[in-house]
């Protein structure tokens, strides 16, 4: 078992999820955890579990056990939360933010000529969805400029067209929640921004 694989291991056998593992060669191994998700039972709403500081603490102190014993060298391990702009990796991560904004990097360009979709483009920011098919994903954006910020927008401009992006997780090379701040707090699918 290679020690990517005891540290899964032992990340799951706490009750976490192993979102991320990284080993710099300045000897730094950052673990990112978070709270398995579950789908909301029908009729309700997600019900969202935050990773504390007390959770770190103890997962720190099992790993920092484990990686003795296995005798896995390192100069300084970090144990957090995924963040503002959590990695999406497994098909269970778009599920669970689908309809949030994220920012997604293709492996290789699938812009379609004859369209507003650029032929050479391969990086997007917009809603994730899923696509009509219900296997393929879908981002969909304007590339239409925000309003700054006490901008009057008026009622009678026609809105900008909305563009979409159909893809399957083979053809992303990374994607991540978009790092929007919202000092309100995270918005519920569907809520506006006035909500």
């Amino acid at each position: 078992m290679t020690w990517q694989q005891t540290v899964e291991q032992t990340v799951t056998g706490m009750g976490f999820d192993l979102v991320d593992l990284d080993r710099s060669a300045g000897g730094l191994l950052r673990v990112t955890i978070d709270w398995p998700w579950q789908p909301p039972a029908p009729g309700q709403g997600a019900v969202e579990r935050f990773v504390t500081v007390e959770d770190c603490e103890k997962i720190t102190r099992q790993l920092q056990y484990l990686l003795e014993v296995e005798g896995l060298e390192y100069r300084r391990l970090e144990v957090g939360s995924p963040g503002i702009d959590r990695p999406l990796r497994r098909e269970q991560d778009y599920m669970r933010f689908e309809g949030q904004m994220v920012d997604i990097t293709l492996k290789a360009p699938i812009g379609v000529t004859g369209t507003e979709v650029s032929a050479n483009r391969k990086k997007f920011r917009g809603t994730l969805e899923r696509a009509e098919d219900g296997v393929e994903w879908r981002i969909v954006w304007s590339d239409a400029p925000e309003p700054k910020p006490g901008q009057r927008v008026s009622k009678k401009r026609p809105p900008v067209p909305l563009q979409a992006l159909n893809f399957s997780l083979a053809d992303v090379q990374q994607a991540r929640l978009a790092p929007i701040v919202n000092f309100k707090g995270r918005q519920a699918k569907g809520e506006g921004p006035n909500g």
